[in-house]
């Protein structure tokens, strides 16, 4: 679909959405006019997404000493002062984040490429736009994104901020093909929009500035606290101990992720190491290196050749195939994996790390052993199955399918 088309047709396409105009016969685009002439089911009183009732082991660290590279969550949240998540705030977000009439069509939503029974990611390698094309890269989980102390979003950081970031999306040519002018008359033009801009800024103005601050407090509403993990980890006072609630092969799994593991040359290597704090996402900042992002190449090719991660968003050379990581959170139910969705299951993952890193010029230094070569983990079929084991007590069920953070427009 070219712009001067999108542009010329977005009156009638409004005007369409609005009185349920439907001039064709096919079945599917029945389907797709019923969604765009719905209007949102919401509470009374609105779901609590501002007072989060975050465990201890999300607001304090209790790892051992030993454990310099850890912190509490909490300590990395990005959360900025001026846009605090509040109730009607993120009620406003959660209904922007599933209405597909913010997109030139009318068929897709950010909730289309970030389904919550996936963790908020996309089951596709790729994702579809409006039009059918396929984005670059995989779509990234969100769970758990105001943990990331940094603050940067997309899997080449360049989006500066989560406020930054939800807008891009809406001007992207593939994904929804709208410009922010157009953004903002499709919000405006929809009868539910108002009272709930009122609610959640104090007035009916509608403005694309309100929109991002409005998603980005829905997207930091998304914390996962209620997996088997978190179950489990309320009964013991740290984390590195056995947990009751586990089986022998998840406390297996769990040392095995957390605890250093010692190779044939003497070096240490550990999981948690580049997927800190206990909300599971990384790396941790390292102020002694002079370098543009804490991101990380974790050796998934020799060299970086159609894209280059986040030396994309910085030109600097030291950044050249390094990514974002999500939280491992609900890491279970998020396959394919890694920027480009190339491995698709929890196995492949591991079995990466155990013998597949490649000697690329940018590899994290915790990936290379005492001689500059990329370290092998070297699990045994055992290890393998008790650290996939452990990686499923992260899936948080109760949190995927809480109403609160599901689609209002059915």
């Amino acid at each position: 679909m070219s712009r001067p088309f999108i542009r010329l047709g977005l009156s009638i396409f409004l005007t369409a959405t609005l009185v349920g105009c439907n001039s064709s016969d096919d079945s599917d685009d029945d389907t797709i006019q019923n969604e765009n002439t719905s209007v949102p089911t919401l509470p009374e009183e609105n779901f609590n997404y501002a007072n989060l009732n975050l465990p201890e082991h999300l607001t304090q660290n209790d790892f051992p000493g030993r454990f310099q590279f850890q912190y509490a969550a909490t300590d990395f949240d990005n959360t900025p002062v001026d846009n605090t998540v509040t109730n009607a705030g993120a009620t406003l977000g959660r209904v922007l984040f599933y209405d597909k009439r913010l997109s030139a069509n009318g068929t897709i939503s950010c909730s289309s490429c970030h389904q919550a029974q996936h963790a908020f990611s996309d089951p596709e390698i790729q994702s579809r736009g409006f039009d059918g094309e396929l984005t670059r890269r995989h779509s990234m989980g969100l769970v758990n994104a105001r943990f990331f102390f940094s603050g940067k979003f997309f899997w080449d950081e360049r989006a500066g901020s989560l406020e930054e970031q939800v807008l891009m999306p809406f001007q992207d040519p593939i994904e929804m093909g709208l410009i922010l002018a157009e953004l903002e008359e499709i919000v405006t033009n929809q009868s539910y929009y108002p009272e709930l801009f009122r609610n959640a800024f104090g007035d009916e103005n509608i403005s694309s500035d309100r929109i991002a601050r409005a998603l980005a407090q829905f997207i930091r509403s998304l914390v996962s606290t209620t997996a088997k993990y978190d179950i489990a980890r309320s009964e013991v006072q740290s984390p590195i101990v056995d947990f009751p609630a586990f089986t022998e092969q998840e406390n297996t799994g769990k040392s095995l992720f957390f605890l250093p593991r010692e190779l044939a040359d003497g070096t240490n290597v550990n999981c948690a190491g580049c997927h800190v704090t206990e909300a599971f996402a990384g790396p941790i900042p390292n102020d002694l290196e002079q370098i543009t992002t804490h991101s990380t190449n974790n050796g998934l090719d020799a060299e970086s050749t159609n894209d280059q991660g986040i030396f994309e968003s910085t030109q600097n050379r030291r950044d050249q195939g390094k990514f974002k990581a999500p939280s491992l959170r609900n890491i279970a139910v998020r396959a394919p994996f890694m920027h480009d969705g190339r491995f698709n299951s929890l196995e492949a993952v591991i079995e990466h790390y155990s013998s597949g890193i490649q000697a690329h010029p940018r590899l994290s230094a915790p990936l290379l052993d005492s001689e500059g070569n990329p370290v092998r983990f070297d699990f045994t079929e055992q290890e393998k199955e008790a650290l996939v084991a452990f990686l499923n007590t992260l899936t948080d069920d109760d949190m995927l399918n809480d109403e609160k953070f599901s689609n209002p427009f059915n």
